[in-house]
């Protein structure tokens, strides 16, 4: 029997993918193992490979199209073997329905045996009467691009023969199609803004003492490069610990403590925003901090992002002082609890207490915003944790306490 090539499932919270690219194409011969499609999820695309040896047939989704997890999307036909769609499992009533409609129950996604309510989820997608179908399949009409004269737009056997193709309104703009990745960051933030009373506290810090420990460290050849938001995992990471309730989420039977400290850092793409998370941040030093960061970054602006590189944040940074953003604030990313906003580095006068008294000095300083979720943590909290982080910055010794 064909062996079925699935939509993968890489999370819990995984309903869908989208099928970015096929690596193989209808009829080619892969190896078990070997990639064939690209596929997208609401955080991570991911290449799937081959289930077993075989001639790729019976390809159900095209690319750019969404699938649920687990519907059957192609076959692998074994060698010695035949394909037809007949071969496809499916009930006999499913099969019933789908030669009524004038479809092929091989072009019918599902998870494992097709069955009559996939058949008609399918048959839902555009309608059409049977007759329609059949023709459309004998000339290679698209019915989507029909349009139907028949009652709510079903398509008719006349519509086919002389289809009435639905012109573009002509606009200046012209709307773009949005991603998966792109409409769950959308989902996901409305809900976060509309559920989270969220709360934001904004401090200033001289980085002065953050300044020359990168000069330093960073003058070593055989050291990684230390960024800005390196030293921000650190020192979030050190403060986490401090103020557990900074690294908790509301959950509907309480308060859940996080006892690790999982830092997540906000990295942009062309197509969205994705959160690589560096676990474990407060037992790594910045150098390892700085590796995981390069090259988790480097795999999410690749598109190679695995499952793990995404999963279990407790806490997120996001930093835009690279593009001279001087302050903004940061939706929280559900479940956290909280989420640091930072701005740029700019040199500013600083009024410091001296021997001699007040003097007024250029220090560079940068500006961060707390947004917190209020149900957990109350402005006292927000504050002695944004404190600790400022001290850990203007005194990195502090670290080792």
């Amino acid at each position: 029997m064909p062996v079925p090539v699935i939509m993968p499932k890489f999370s819990m919270t995984q309903e869908e993918g989208r099928v970015m690219a096929w690596l193989a194409a209808e009829g080619d011969v892969v190896e078990k193992g070997d990639p064939i499609m690209e596929v997208e999820t609401d955080k991570v695309t991911m290449e799937v490979e081959a289930p077993e040896s075989g001639v790729l047939r019976g390809v159900a989704v095209q690319e750019g199209d969404v699938a649920p997890v687990t519907a059957v999307i192609a076959h692998i036909v074994l060698p010695g073997e035949t394909w037809s769609p007949k071969s496809v499992k499916a009930t006999p009533v499913a099969r019933r329905v789908a030669a009524v409609a004038g479809i092929d129950v091989g072009d019918v996604p599902a998870a494992g045996k097709v069955r009559r309510q996939d058949v008609e989820a399918y048959l839902d997608k555009v309608r059409a009467t049977p007759a329609a179908r059949r023709l459309a399949r004998a000339q290679g009409v698209d019915l989507t691009a029909v349009n139907g004269s028949g009652p709510r737009g079903r398509v008719q056997a006349k519509d086919v023969v002389s289809p009435v193709v639905v012109s573009p309104v002509v606009e200046e703009k012209v709307a773009k199609p949005v991603s998966t990745m792109r409409r769950t960051i959308a989902e996901r933030l409305t809900q976060s803004y509309q559920t989270i009373p969220h709360v934001t506290f904004t401090v200033a810090a001289d980085m002065t003492a953050v300044t020359e420990l990168r000069q330093r460290l960073n003058a070593r050849e055989d050291a990684e490069k230390v960024s800005v938001t390196a030293v921000l995992v650190k020192v979030c990471a050190w403060a986490l610990g401090r103020h557990p309730l900074v690294n908790a989420s509301w959950q509907e039977d309480g308060i859940h403590e996080h006892t690790q400290v999982n830092v997540g850092v906000a990295v942009a793409l062309e197509e969205g925003l994705i959160v690589p998370v560096v676990h474990n941040a407060a037992q790594l030093g910045l150098g390892a901090i700085a590796a995981q960061m390069q090259a988790v970054t480097a795999r999410a602006r690749n598109g190679r992002l695995q499952p793990a590189d995404v999963q279990g944040g407790t806490f997120t940074i996001s930093n835009l002082g690279m593009w001279g953003v001087e302050q903004f604030t940061a939706v929280i990313n559900p479940p956290q609890s909280a989420i640091l906003a930072v701005g740029r580095t700019s040199k500013q006068p600083v009024v410091v207490e001296t021997a001699v008294g007040d003097e007024l000095v250029i220090r560079p300083m940068m500006k961060m915003t707390l947004s917190v979720d209020h149900r957990i943590i109350d402005g006292a909290v927000a504050a002695r944790f944004l404190q600790d982080v400022v001290t850990a910055l203007e005194q990195p010794d502090t670290l080792l306490w």
